[in-house]
């Protein structure tokens, strides 16, 4: 049998309620009633009860993290800056797979909510108006990372994504290149997909260089798209001289196939991605790459939401954390 905070008020000779005060640390317990207590409670190997201490004090110590993927390196890295911060301020998470689908996600919003969650943080997902209506509307802060909704209404921690994609182009136009290629994210995310290309084109603009829609093509995020679409760009009777990859994965696919079609990287094609996961570094030649801070948009956004959860002043409710790009040898030395 469980030892209950009856057990406890049984053994040290105080009432149930001095007990919990006890437990939960209030200051009003005398010193010597208090040591009885803590002695009781050694001695029987209580351990508190977290759901019934968060019912009485109407807080859970929780967070509830929605992640799209577990398994991406991306993600991975953001959940590592979460935890690290939940620890630093003594909260626990609990940490949720969506499969990046929108019924799972509405779904898992409201199973964290049942469980009395003290704060929600949801990951990088195309946020819809399902999300946002029920998000809005939930009883607990919540905070965005990694994305943001189209008029931010709800706070959140990410990059300039359009600001990005416009830098990384226009490093490789400024290489000397007329032919950059985009491998996009899927339109309809506005992040990754759909303000990425919007910053590519604006870099060819403002360089005076036509769009090619020849040189465009968009789809997921994962390394098979980037070896099929760059497998389509090499058909091209003028393929592209450059490459802008939407993320790190389909830049390393790009690579692959430009070296299985007995081309070299950077000496034929020039190719930068996004994001600088550890694969980066790993794939030869090693990738250029736009720097997004995973690790630190995963703990500004864990420490923002302690933030609103204590009701601390927040000075900013858009946070928008600086990138760079980071040159290996998938691009040529200047």
């Amino acid at each position: 049998m469980p030892i209950t905070i009856y057990d406890v008020a049984r053994e040290a000779g105080v009432s149930m309620a001095t007990v919990s005060r006890v437990v939960n640390g209030n200051p009003n317990v005398k010193p010597t009633t208090r040591k009885k207590v803590l002695a009781a409670i050694e001695r029987l190997g209580y351990r508190p009860n977290a759901v019934a201490r968060g019912l009485a004090s109407k807080k859970t110590t929780t967070v509830g993290v929605i992640i799209p993927d577990i398994s991406s390196l991306f993600f991975s890295e953001l959940a590592r800056g979460i935890e690290d911060i939940a620890t630093m301020y003594k909260y626990n998470i609990i940490l949720c797979n969506s499969d990046n689908r929108l019924e799972k996600e509405l779904q898992l919003i409201n199973t964290l909510l049942e469980k009395q969650v003290d704060g929600l943080l949801f990951l990088g997902s195309e946020i819809k108006e399902d999300h946002l209506q029920t998000l809005s509307t939930a009883a607990v802060p919540v905070v965005l990372a990694a994305t943001r909704d189209a008029d931010n209404i709800l706070p959140s921690v990410t990059i300039d994504h359009f600001q990005a994609a416009y830098d990384a182009t226009k490093a490789l136009i400024d290489r000397g290149h007329k032919r950059v290629a985009i491998l996009s994210g899927p339109k309809t995310d506005p992040l990754g997909g759909l303000l990425r290309f919007e910053g590519y084109k604006q870099a060819l603009a403002d360089s005076g260089i036509a769009l090619d829609e020849e040189l465009v093509r968009s789809g997921s995020y994962w390394y098979e798209t980037g070896l099929r679409n760059m497998n389509e760009f090499l058909k091209l009777d003028n393929p592209p001289t450059a490459v802008f990859a939407a993320n790190d994965e389909v830049a390393i696919g790009a690579i692959h196939a430009i070296q299985d079609a007995g081309k070299s990287v950077p000496g034929d094609i020039e190719i930068i991605g996004h994001d600088n996961i550890r694969l980066a570094e790993m794939v030869r030649p090693k990738l250029s790459t736009v720097v997004q801070p995973m690790y630190d948009i995963g703990a500004v956004a864990m420490r923002l939401l302690t933030k609103y959860m204590n009701n601390e002043h927040v000075e900013e409710h858009v946070v928008l954390l600086p990138h760079r790009i980071e040159y290996r040898q998938s691009t040529r030395p200047q």
